[in-house]
């Protein structure tokens, strides 16, 4: 039997099961579980929900390995129930996961037209439909941030040059974890978070838990627009992968433009090594915001067009691709337009 013949395409093609997980996550049942609920009744009491609903979702997802009933009627956790406990903005439907999982409506005419659609889903492009709900924002801000995350590794050089930095800029840095890092483990270094002004505003309780508050400003603005000037270090995680070329491109070249002279840009996310065959297909982009993963040669390209060149490229101690860029010689970047 080939590999193609063993596929369950009916498992593969199921929409049921995902969205049973996103409904018990949105009603936090493996927490209600957790603190000592088994009985469907009480748990769609203190859930708020309709009970016989509850019951058959709950029986699917232990059909599927999520969740256990050891009598009719009564559930309780095993390993992979206890996955959905504690916040989960990613599965929460009535936050940024809920966006998420609908927009996914949106991929066959993603497909055809090479577009995103979500506007065509939920109304409105993803940004715009973000500061229309300052909720679904909210709950966005904190998928990006460390919430679900992990503490971010704040070894973000491939050269592990920081000799010369004294500054950094993080571009779409979100609430700031990953800066409060690197700051927390270089006293002597200053940042800049910049993000838009809704994002940038829950930034300051994070950096004064980390004890860097006093290094650091902010700046609430859209990349696209000028960034702060003379820093030593520019740094872009997860951005590029959010958006198409043109954009992308847009948003290299004013880290260039601010980078100039000496200053670099350092690329986390988006980009993957020629060698690895090819990049990421990293759908979800594709469907919220028309974005997409490259390879190291397409960013080369992109870099290229952005007045930079890339200085080094390589595998981080945690596993992770970066790409370190500096300033081209003798060239301008082209104006984002």
């Amino acid at each position: 039997m080939t590999n193609s013949q063993a596929v369950d395409l009916g498992a593969l093609g199921d929409l049921c099961t995902p969205w049973c997980v996103h409904v018990v996550a949105t009603l936090r049942i493996a927490d209600l579980i957790a603190a000592g609920a088994s009985d469907v009744t009480d748990l769609a009491a203190q859930a708020g929900c309709d009970a016989g609903s509850l019951d058959r979702v709950l029986r699917h997802l232990v059909s599927k390995g999520v969740f256990e009933q050891a009598v009719p009627g009564t559930f309780g956790l095993n390993e992979a129930a206890e996955g959905l406990r504690g916040p989960s903005p990613g599965y929460d439907l009535d936050g940024i996961g809920g966006r998420m999982a609908n927009a996914w409506g949106s991929l066959l005419s993603a497909v055809r037209t090479g577009r995103p659609a979500y506007h065509q889903i939920l109304g409105r492009p993803f940004w715009e439909d973000l500061d229309a709900h300052p909720g679904i924002a909210a709950s966005f801000d904190e998928l990006m941030g460390v919430a679900g995350h992990g503490t971010p590794d704040p070894e973000v050089l491939v050269s592990n040059d920081w000799a010369p930095v004294r500054s950094v800029v993080d571009v779409g840095g979100g609430t700031g974890a990953l800066l409060a890092e690197i700051l927390r483990a270089r006293p002597g270094i200053l940042g800049t978070l910049v993000d838009l002004p809704r994002t940038v505003g829950g930034s300051g309780e994070l950096f004064r838990s980390a004890g860097v508050a006093g290094r650091v400003t902010t700046a609430g603005q859209s990349f696209f627009d000028p960034l702060p000037a003379g820093a030593d270090l520019y740094l872009l995680k997860n951005v590029l992968a959010d958006w198409p070329d043109r954009e992308a491109t847009a948003v290299l070249t004013r880290c260039a433009e601010a980078a100039r002279p000496a200053g670099r840009v350092v690329v986390l996310g988006g980009v993957s090594p020629d060698e690895d065959g090819g990049a990421s297909p990293e759908l979800l982009m594709m469907v919220l915001l028309g974005g997409k993963d490259r390879t190291l040669a397409e960013f080369r390209e992109l870099a290229r067009q952005a007045g930079l060149e890339i200085s080094t490229a390589g595998r981080l101690k945690s596993g992770r691709f970066a790409v370190e860029c500096s300033p081209a010689r003798g060239s301008q970047p082209a104006q984002p337009g």
